[in-house]
């Protein structure tokens, strides 16, 4: 069995009745550690009589299938990382940071222009795109996953930043109009329940935009800076996590088409990248933003039927 690592190590993790090894196709050592979350599996089951295998992509079964020839379905294990949010805000301190926060800023504005009144939530390190919303919004608050670490938001002001488990956030139901989720989904290592916690806080009619770097893009490419690590998506993929989690993708949008390198040549021109992107070649963008909605199906009235009633009839005593 050979199971497929993002980072290219063999390694091997005993399980109940079996022992599982894996790496990856360029034989490289990892070059970090870090937890690992099943994606798919590469496995040899025995097909079923109906000629399909019996496990399913994204689940890995502790039972131990009988050996066989038969080539079976993929699992990968890839590595999920939290990045600091020291290194978060290092990272935009920089100059390649500030070009890329103005960038995706400005896509964010546009998509979002009034917030006027609302109670908007930026969980993972959402907060240089947070500061926008302050002077306009009736509540903003920055929640920071606990594998992330958190920061004192706004400077030497009260703090509007908390430390949260992104599985269980502490915000009652229906309590934010807005939620922006920025870098959390691609290193989340449990996707489906932080999603299904974020459509518990989101409001009936609220909006969630969710920003993940583009898999086809560079900056996903480019481990520098945060929008190089994790797990990246393309659109597709991306509006099909939404919907497994009971959200309606409504539109899909591209940013931050600059190169991410520190020249200062380019990164001046981020603006005239950033037309020409949008037009030209939206593939290679850094990174997706979907905006997307909730959910709620209403239940229809069923008709009771009506019981019968049955009246206990005395017994007639025979005659003799």
């Amino acid at each position: 069995c050979v199971l497929m690592s993002a980072y290219g190590d063999k390694r091997t993790i005993t399980m109940p009745h079996r022992s599982v090894r894996f790496r990856s196709e360029s034989g490289h050592p990892p070059s970090r550690p870090g937890p690992l979350t099943v994606r798919e599996v590469h496995y040899p089951v025995p097909p079923t009589p109906t000629g399909t295998s019996p496990l399913k992509p994204g689940s890995l079964h502790a039972e131990s299938p009988q050996p066989c020839q038969t080539p079976g379905i993929c699992y990968m294990l890839a590595p999920v990382m939290w990045t600091d949010a020291v290194d978060l805000r290092d990272f935009y301190a920089s100059t390649l940071g500030q070009v890329a926060r103005r960038m995706i800023r400005r896509r964010l504005r546009e998509l979002w222009p009034d917030v006027s009144g609302e109670s908007v939530l930026g969980l993972g390190y959402a907060t240089p795109y947070l500061n926008s919303f302050r002077g306009q919004a009736g509540r903003i608050l920055a929640a920071m996953p606990a594998a992330q670490g958190v920061l004192h938001w706004p400077a030497d002001e009260p703090g509007l930043a908390t430390l949260v488990d992104e599985l269980e956030l502490p915000f009652p139901d229906l309590s934010m109009d807005r939620v922006l989720l920025i870098h959390a989904l691609e290193c989340a290592e449990q996707v489906r329940p932080m999603m299904r916690e974020v459509w518990r806080v989101l409001s009936g009619s609220g909006r969630l935009l969710v920003v993940v770097p583009n898999r086809r893009g560079i900056w996903a490419r480019v481990e520098r800076t945060p929008f190089g690590r994790g797990l990246p998506y393309t659109p597709g993929q991306l509006s099909r996590v939404l919907r497994d989690n009971l959200f309606t993708p409504i539109e899909s949008h591209r940013a931050l088409f600059v190169p991410p390198m520190p020249s200062r040549m380019v990164l001046s021109s981020a603006p005239a990248w950033e037309k020409v992107g949008q037009r030209a070649f939206t593939t290679f963008s850094g990174v997706v933003m979907t905006e997307a909605v909730k959910q709620i199906y209403a239940a229809g009235a069923v008709p009771t039927r009506k019981r019968r009633r049955y009246l206990p009839v005395p017994e007639r005593t025979p005659r003799v």
